[in-house]
């Protein structure tokens, strides 16, 4: 081996030759030279080192409070889209569910019954009204009438206007309050066959 020499080992008055390696000690000896030279270094360099103090802030304005307006705003912005979102999905969801409800088969002919119903109700009411015996088999001759549907108070009077016609007055009066007066004039417009 290049740069193993033989070294003289003294051990209890016995001199003994063994195998001795540079290099180890070379890498040793660098080590503690580069160690002791970077040591210096510093030692000279330091009195030129300048420093600047830390200068921390954070970057969330709830924190630091820059900006913290505009970032609660944009935070509120967000919620109330997410707020009005699920308020609008839950009123459609409703929405379709009374459509469906609403265009069932029972709910359908319930609203046909009642179409026919108020048609019968209705016929009476004119038959009573335009009361002409040719058309009518019971014909009463009655010249008022009243009746209440669904709240709603529905009374009428055969009477002549201001102009000489003879008219019905009709006067409807809701559940609330509400007047509605009609006057429908008879014997007007009749198209007779022949």
């Amino acid at each position: 081996m290049v740069g193993n020499f033989l070294m003289r080992k003294i051990m209890k008055n016995q001199i003994e030759y063994v195998p001795y390696s540079f290099k180890k000690d070379f890498f040793f000896v660098c080590s503690v030279g580069f160690n002791i030279g970077l040591l210096i270094g510093l030692l000279l360099y330091s009195p030129f080192a300048q420093s600047d103090e830390i200068k921390f802030k954070f970057k969330n304005p709830s924190f630091s409070g820059v900006g913290t307006g505009a970032h609660y705003l944009t935070i509120e912005n967000q919620e109330k889209g997410r707020r009005d979102k699920i308020k609008n999905d839950i009123e459609e969801a409703l929405r379709r569910a009374e459509r469906e409800d609403q265009n069932s088969t029972i709910n359908k002919f319930i609203r046909n019954l009642e179409s026919r119903i108020y048609s019968q109700i209705s016929k009476g009411l004119v038959d009573s009204m335009f009361c002409d015996p040719a058309t009518v088999v019971e014909c009463t001759g009655a010249t008022s009438g009243s009746f209440s549907i669904e709240g709603n108070t529905v009374s009428y009077q055969v009477t002549v206007n201001a102009d000489g016609l003879e008219v019905i007055i009709m006067t409807i009066v809701d559940p609330d309050g509400t007047v509605t007066t009609i006057e429908i004039p008879i014997g007007i417009g009749q198209i007779s066959g022949g």
